[in-house]
């Protein structure tokens, strides 16, 4: 039986040349052609194919890291197509498409690469039979739409007026992926109810590209009981629910998707990620968040920025941190969330996928330490006002 592929770009002339290499492999055969990362998650999905061949304009996307780490259990191999000037799809010298199993199912390919060069990639992609795994649960395909890129955007001045503007109401329920079964993590009966004002500290993350491993990396650390914590990453729009399913079934504490206002306790770690919304504390309270409709702020929606600005109030119970992720988004509000007390945390440069705003905020004075990941999450969980008090800083 032939093996199947699903190729995937959104450049019509690349898809011929796809197309082309695929045919000259009699083991092969193409089930379907997708120009967009929904319509790829929609077939990948529907098909189930050994391999995906896909161009490096959608692999550097951060919604094709949470795309992949969702499809892990279904054991789909992926190869990845970069441009000429693209070559081994890195970004600050860093490879873009690894992982925590770099290699495991992921390879890159150049477009200029001879027909051996492509027969020996997509050989070595699928020589190893698929794992085992459950059958996908008979759901619907999400309703999501397309994700869109992030407008580039300057933060504005007046953030404070727009946190004041409010919250907006509960999102309309989105139906999670159809997606394969993962084994849940195992956890002890729900938390108590949020604490009184006062009584815990919260936590605040922010990531952008490569965050996906980042946060399983830092929310596998967590117990049960973790405190409140609330975490931004950038992808894109309707991927967020899934993102958060995903960290639920491998992390201890609960993890949910923000929806509108709430409040989030102890063992519950709240999402902001593919909202058209910034996820933010409601004035003065450490435990009740909520969705504020607006632009972008540091060219993202949800922003990082707007979220650490709204803590600024409640600093001194805040330990933040800032993850791997381009740009510089996080920064100025963590910034903000230093000066008044907080405790403020970025990932070092070699442990990062792309070092660009962890190094906006050691640059511009808002880092009280800078750990490698895998120190992050047991960092976050030891952190106490006492450590700015007694000024601990770097490293």
């Amino acid at each position: 039986m032939k093996k199947t592929v699903v190729i995937a770009s959104p450049d019509a002339r690349q898809r011929t040349l796809m197309e082309q290499l695929v045919d000259t492999l009699p083991e092969f055969r193409i089930v379907a052609r997708t120009a967009d990362l929904m319509n790829t998650y929609n077939e990948v999905e529907e098909r189930q194919p050994q391999a995906v061949l896909i161009s490096d304009v959608l692999a550097t996307l951060p919604e094709f890291e949470v795309m992949r780490a969702l499809f892990a259990t279904l054991d789909v191999r992926w190869l990845v197509m970069t441009s000429a000037h693209r070559s081994g799809g890195v970004a600050g010298g860093k490879q873009v498409f690894g992982g925590r199993e770099a290699g495991s199912d992921l390879f890159s390919i150049g477009a200029d690469a001879s027909d051996e060069a492509f027969a020996q990639q997509m050989y070595a992609l699928t020589r190893t039979e698929r794992r085992a795994v459950p059958a996908a649960t008979p759901d619907a395909t999400p309703d999501m739409a397309p994700p869109p890129r992030a407008a580039v955007s300057t933060p504005r001045p007046a953030v404070a007026d727009r946190l004041a503007a409010g919250p907006v109401q509960p999102l309309s329920a989105r139906r999670s992926p159809a997606l394969a079964a993962v084994p849940a993590m195992t956890r002890p009966p729900p938390p108590a109810p949020v604490p009184p004002e006062g009584e815990d500290r919260v936590i605040l993350i922010g990531a952008s590209t490569g965050g996906v491993d980042a946060l399983l990396t830092v929310l596998s650390r967590f117990p049960a009981d973790c405190p409140p914590t609330l975490v931004v990453q950038h992808t894109g729009s309707g991927f967020g629910e899934s993102l958060a399913g995903l960290l639920n079934r491998q992390c201890l504490p609960q993890v949910r998707l923000a929806t509108g206002t709430e409040s989030v306790g102890r063992g519950q770690v709240l999402i902001g990620a593919g909202t058209r919304a910034h996820l933010v504390l409601q004035k003065g309270s450490a435990t009740r968040a909520c969705l504020l409709e607006d632009g972008p702020v540091s060219g993202h929606v949800p922003s990082v920025d707007m979220l650490f600005y709204s803590a600024v109030p409640v600093a001194a119970r805040v330990t933040a941190a800032l993850l791997t992720g381009m740009g510089r988004d996080g920064a100025a509000g963590m910034k903000a969330l230093f000066d008044a007390g907080a405790c403020t945390i970025a990932q070092d440069q070699a442990s990062c996928v792309v070092y660009g705003m962890p190094r906006a905020a050691v640059d511009c004075g808002a880092v009280q330490r800078v750990l490698p990941l895998d120190r992050i999450g047991d960092a976050l969980l030891a952190a106490r006002a006492s450590d700015r008090r007694h000024g601990r800083e770097l490293h």
